[in-house]
């Protein structure tokens, strides 16, 4: 059975950075990694199901899900969708396959980040460390561009005056654009400012993102006027519109 909660020594003290929900079927892993983690100063909870891991997350709040997109019964892909309709809760997805179908579904689906098998702890408690990780974007000062207001400092975004539900990454996104708008935002600094790791040549985790915001932000996603693709470059936010 999963909830298996792991301390961290630190000196003479016991320190929890975060709570992680570990969501992972394979045994060996879930132990692996919650040892691990744990070491890494991380409080870790397991559910070895989709089906536990909604049930615990109905009942416990945690700052990051690591969810296996190979699970038993309801699989991950299903999952992440329901927790995305709840909120923002921050979601990576771990997979065996990096084809892309498989992390494209997964992004889609709403998952803020993704990793690969083998997993290597120390990276991934990076990666974990750099999506909780709160970065202003500008001070409070509002940001306007037509009807779109980014409040930066409230980390708010309202269009045409009704919120705009943004999830954290989204949003950390947004706020990158809006902060060098009208100059273009290269992959590598937006990797880099808003995941907090090096690029490495895969564009999926951006461009997905890219799609997921034009959706939210954009009047016709399909035909977009604020948020515009720079290619061989990155992009870059419009500040006429």
């Amino acid at each position: 059975m999963g909830g298996t909660f792991v301390l961290s020594r630190v000196g003479e003290a016991w320190r929890v950075e975060f709570s992680v929900l570990l969501v992972e079927d394979d045994e060996h892993i879930r132990q692996a990694l919650g040892l691990a983690l744990g070491d890494e100063g991380f409080g870790v909870t397991d559910a070895v199901s989709g089906e536990e891991a909604l049930r615990l997350l109905d009942r416990r709040v945690f700052d990051v899900v690591l969810l296996d997109l190979s699970l038993p019964g309801v699989d991950g892909l299903e999952v992440c969708r329901v927790l995305r309709a709840r909120g923002d809760l921050p979601i990576i997805i771990v997979t065996a396959r990096a084809d892309t179908a498989d992390v494209i579904a997964g992004l889609e689906a709403g998952a803020d980040d993704y990793v690969t098998k083998p997993l290597v702890a120390g990276e991934l408690a990076a990666r974990i460390r750099a999506l909780l990780r709160r970065r202003g974007g500008g001070g409070e000062e509002a940001l306007r561009f037509g009807d779109l207001e980014v409040r930066a400092g409230e980390g708010v975004v309202l269009r045409a005056g009704d919120e705009v539900h943004l999830t954290r990454t989204e949003f950390r996104l947004l706020v990158e654009l809006a902060s060098a708008a009208g100059r273009v935002v290269t992959r590598e600094q937006l990797l880099q400012r808003v995941w907090g790791y090096d690029y490495f040549g895969d564009t999926r985790l951006l461009d997905v993102h890219i799609r997921r915001l034009r959706r939210k932000v954009e009047q016709n996603p399909d035909d977009p006027a604020l948020v515009l693709t720079v290619r061989g470059a990155g992009y870059r936010l419009d500040p006429d519109q």
